[in-house]
């Protein structure tokens, strides 16, 4: 299962899943509520147990989980909630459940609230595409980052309720756990990538030199081999 990032949706793993099915693994690849095609939410809810809803009502058992950023939060969650359901653990740039922002994360967020308070939605772009993008991302993912965050803002505009997360001990996740850090993204989540290791039995951090934020989109043939490696290590396919 693919969790795309809070700047994105689903369509930020159009480079990876073709490849993960014709590795031998069935893929699911959702939206989180108010992103690409799924509404926002009329109840208050929260991401985590969507997914673990979904994966009652797809019938899965078993599975591994792949997140980028907030869906890594949103993975750690459901792997610390179900160790028993989830076989393994990617997390590209994830956050954490928890995290207190650091000073360049806060300072990100405390400009992006006041761009689009003042109704600067083109600005929040920018800030978004500027911030989360290391500098080998093209302009085609530039421009792809640009329409995701821009229809997640517009969609976000009309909510009433917004995802919460639920305090969880991350030592209660059993399944084998990689997390890759970029080493032109915020220190914040450069030091969360670092931090796993010490708080998942048998995690490990690796860091790529040349990656920003949303590595998986930056050079997305590199880490889907990354990803294919990974799993084939722990997740037998078919």
């Amino acid at each position: 299962m693919l969790l795309h990032s809070a700047v994105c949706d689903r369509h930020m793993w159009a480079p990876q899943w073709p490849a993960l099915r014709d590795a031998g693994y069935h893929v699911v690849w959702c939206d989180f509520r108010g992103f690409g095609d799924s509404p926002v939410a009329d109840r208050p809810y929260r991401d985590a147990a969507d997914v673990a809803d979904l994966l009652d009502h797809l019938g899965l058992k078993r599975v591994a989980l792949v997140g980028s950023s907030h869906g890594g939060e949103v993975a750690l969650e459901v792997a610390a909630t179900r160790p028993e359901a989830v076989t393994a653990v990617a997390l590209l740039c994830s956050a954490m459940p928890g995290h207190v922002p650091g000073p360049e994360l806060q300072s990100f967020t405390e400009r992006k609230n006041a761009l689009l308070a003042a109704g600067d939605i083109a600005g929040a772009v920018e800030l978004n595409v500027m911030t989360w993008l290391g500098p080998e991302a093209s302009g085609e993912v530039r421009e792809q980052v640009r329409q995701m965050y821009r229809h997640a803002v517009e969609t976000h505009a009309t909510a009433k309720f917004a995802s919460t997360a639920a305090p969880v001990d991350l030592a209660r996740i059993t399944a084998p756990c990689l997390a890759v850090s970029g080493a032109h993204d915020l220190a914040d989540f450069r030091d969360i990538a670092v931090s796993l290791p010490e708080r998942i039995a048998g995690a490990r951090h690796l860091e790529l030199p040349w990656a920003g934020h949303l590595p998986s989109l930056e050079r997305p043939a590199v880490v889907t081999d990354l990803l294919i490696r990974f799993l084939g290590e722990t997740v037998p396919a078919g």
